[in-house]
């Protein structure tokens, strides 16, 4: 019997995208192949809302500053602050802004209301301090991780050395050292002595766990192990800034990979007994195959962080790729994977990539896109994707 494109597609509902997945799913990945769209974010909200109440997730992180996400995830949890306060210091990249984010936000509030702390939902970010222009000052993840160690621990580091080492903020959040190596702190001797005290700060956190879990909050071990990570990242990042080899900017897109990836294990290890997380980011960032990108006219390649995370979750990972026909003038050439879906009948469709790879009779070439922001699908790997999300038209 031969398969046809439509047999491998059905209308989008989070039921249907759930039955393509390993049933050992502790992270799904939903990526999106552009920012700044709602309707992808409209389908996550959807698709999380299903998960919540059909398949026992109980977290959600997304591309954001993994330290801002606190505010957001206060305000979900216990209802601190107000939603416009979550939503103006809660997010990064300006993602604060969209009504998509503001829905979830208000939606897990609602849920969280009539239910107790261990059944309430989760707010995470999983992406560093970090902006297209740059990467924040190391001082509010360096300086809370040693407050919480020097309450309990007897520290050779002061917080008052801690401050003189890092100095004015400013030279930290120079935009201008993203493409000017010689404007970035990240490799001064204050530097390097910082991310000695950080990795050290770092080790003593681990080391003592059983003493410091065993205090009456657990959930403040936690919280140092986001500071110390983001601590370390973002040094190493800044240390990246200052490099000046040919590879320096590739180096950055490793980093930030690393954070990301390091931030969805933290996750995932943290919700091991509440039910799987569902992650919300670019394509890029979670998908398993190698990443390309052409930026300041260099050719870069990288390992996603969830090409990452898979090597340590294995089938407990899976990756579900979004991806879009027309965009006013811009329409799909019929010969790409866009193109092809986009004779779907569906306004949204979940597609098996599996049933599509069977069902193709040619060979699709990668679509072009006509907006720089917009990444599209690489039809030779939708073999290492688990399903894929078709919007028709946005």
């Amino acid at each position: 019997m031969t398969t046809s494109i439509g047999d491998a597609a059905r209308p989008f509902s989070g039921g249907d995208l759930s039955t393509l997945l390993s049933p050992s799913t502790r992270l799904l990945g939903l990526g999106e192949p552009t920012h700044g769209v709602e309707a992808f974010l409209e389908l996550r909200n959807e698709l999380f809302r299903h998960l919540v109440e059909h398949e026992g997730y109980r977290s959600i992180t997304i591309e954001s500053d993994c330290l801002a996400a606190l505010v957001a995830d206060a305000y979900v949890g216990d209802g601190t602050g107000t939603l416009d306060d979550a939503m103006s210091r809660g997010f990064s990249h300006g993602f604060g802004a969209s009504s998509g984010n503001r829905e979830l936000l208000r939606w897990m509030r609602v849920y969280n209301k009539q239910r107790p702390p261990y059944e309430r939902l989760r707010f995470y970010g999983c992406d560093g301090p970090l902006e297209i222009t740059g990467a924040a000052s190391p001082r509010p993840a360096l300086i809370a991780l040693h407050d919480y160690l020097a309450a309990q621990l007897d520290l050779p580091w002061s917080r008052e050395s801690l401050d003189d080492l890092i100095g004015p903020d400013e030279r930290w959040t120079n935009a201008d050292a993203m493409m000017d190596p010689t404007q970035s702190v990240g490799r001064t001797p204050e530097a390097r002595e910082l991310r000695l005290i950080a990795d050290d700060l770092r080790a003593l956190l681990a080391s003592h766990a059983p003493q410091l879990t065993a205090a009456p909050s657990p959930d403040d071990w936690w919280l140092a192990d986001l500071y110390a990570r983001t601590a370390t990242g973002l040094l190493r990042y800044h240390a990246g800034m200052a490099g000046t080899t040919p590879s320096r900017l590739g180096s950055l897109m490793h980093l930030r990979e690393g954070m990301i990836a390091d931030n969805l294990d933290a996750t995932v290890r943290r919700e091991a007994r509440r039910g799987p997380t569902l992650a919300f980011a670019h394509n890029r960032h979670l998908q398993r195959d190698k990443s390309h990108l052409q930026f300041g006219g260099q050719p870069l390649q990288w390992w996603s962080a969830g090409a990452i995370v898979g090597t340590h979750l294995g089938d407990q990972y899976a990756f579900a790729a979004t991806t879009f026909g027309t965009r006013g003038s811009d329409v799909p050439d019929p010969d790409s994977l866009e193109g092809v879906l986009s004779a779907l009948p569906h306004a949204r469709a979940v597609v098996d990539p599996g049933r599509l790879d069977a069902a193709l009779d040619r060979k699709l070439t990668p679509r072009i896109p006509a907006d720089h922001t917009y990444f599209s699908l690489d039809p030779a790997t939708i073999d290492q994707v688990d399903a894929i999300v078709f919007v028709k038209e946005i």
